[in-house]
């Protein structure tokens, strides 16, 4: 997967701010991510945490952690098609505060992941992608980005996808820090959370030429 040249915000600060934003978010949310943990227990059982294999940078495949906010699958098979019906009331609050997406911030302190960057998605996406599309993963994925302030999940995957592709190409700190601002007003006003008549957003089957 051809780079575009590394800037120097990217190449000696970005990764360190990741790991000390990280870092500092969990030691001040301890007290939150205890209580959600407690909370998931209590409502959905255990396992707690919901993991999966996604695309970080270079396509190198990596565990996700996220809170879980579904009931199991019937017969233990997962189809997208059920999602609406295994998300709870208490799931779907998880997921209007981003509180499911708390526990990928030790994903952060791993370098899995970064705190502003595309979201990863699912692992059996990057054969649909198309080569634009692909570029998304020619840096870490975030835990929020462009896409997250433009829409959520209530823009198309194309759309999305436009939004990652010129993150990678004007990666700035002030940038950054824009999307960090930006992604606390869009949570708290609860924007683009699902899309129209899905549970979050619905699969991605890749885009017509």
């Amino acid at each position: 997967m051809k780079h575009k040249p590394y800037g120097f915000y990217e190449k000696f600060i970005k990764r360190p701010q990741d790991f000390l934003c990280a870092l500092a978010a969990i030691i001040v949310l301890s007290p939150i991510l205890i209580a959600t943990a407690i909370l998931v227990r209590i409502k959905l059982g255990s396992p707690v945490l919901f993991t999966q294999d996604r695309p970080g940078k270079d396509e190198k495949i990596f565990k996700l952690y996220k809170f879980r906010t579904m009931l199991p699958p019937k017969d233990g098979m997962i189809d997208p098609s059920q999602d609406a019906a295994r998300l709870t009331p208490f799931g779907r609050k998880l997921r209007s505060t981003s509180l499911d997406e708390l526990p990928e911030l030790f994903n952060m302190l791993k370098g899995d992941m970064s705190v502003v960057g595309p979201r990863p998605l699912l692992v059996q996406y990057l054969d649909r992608y198309n080569a634009h599309q692909a570029r998304r993963h020619e840096v870490r994925p975030g835990f929020t980005g462009l896409a997250q302030v433009h829409g959520r999940n209530a823009i198309s995957w194309e759309e999305k996808f436009d939004w990652d592709v010129k993150y990678v190409d004007r990666i700035t700190f002030s940038g950054d820090w824009k999307i960090i601002f930006d992604t606390v007003r869009t949570v708290l006003k609860r924007e683009g959370i699902s899309a129209a008549g899905e549970a979050t957003m619905g699969e991605f089957m890749g885009s017509k030429e």
